[in-house]
């Protein structure tokens, strides 16, 4: 399947963040240094969940996976949210590859319908959105840029 231009470009940067964490540990991605309220993992799905909330932010559409996912992972949380049924680091990953060709197909051929603008930033189609999705993550990923450099030293158990 040819992904259309926004999604096509977020699959690159997805793809771009989870090779830079090739070679973080669990450890790693759990600690969190003096310096910051969240971890590795915590960002993860955070961006995860983001990208659905802007989207259904301007469909109308809710989910009951990502409205649960949004107590853990939602702005203003931290991993003391998690519980025993957060998803691990690992599945964060590959959940975040997934999600990419799960808006392909649930999205892809209305990229460019017109909604209502969003409440928060006036966009108006699901491509201007996903925009705003990937400067996000962009935002996100230098985060987790610092997270490992604070996290290197973290020692596995």
């Amino acid at each position: 399947m040819e992904l259309s231009r926004p999604i096509k470009s977020l699959k690159i940067y997805r793809e771009y963040l989870l090779g830079s964490l090739a070679d973080v540990t669990q450890e790693q991605a759990e600690h969190i240094p003096k310096e910051f309220r969240n971890n590795i993992r915590w960002n993860l799905g955070h961006m995860y969940v983001d990208a659905y909330l802007w989207i259904f932010s301007l469909t109308g559409e809710a989910e009951e996976t990502i409205t649960k996912w949004n107590s853990w992972f939602g702005y203003g949380t931290t991993p003391n949210d998690f519980t025993e049924e957060t998803p691990s680091f690992e599945e964060l990953k590959k959940l975040l590859i997934s999600q990419v060709e799960n808006l392909e197909e649930r999205y892809g051929d209305r990229l460019d319908k017109v909604y209502a603008p969003t409440k928060y930033e006036g966009y108006t189609t699901i491509g201007d959105v996903l925009m705003r999705v990937a400067f996000h993550e962009g935002l996100h990923f230098q985060t987790i840029a610092h997270l490992k450099r604070f996290s290197s030293d973290v020692e596995q158990h």
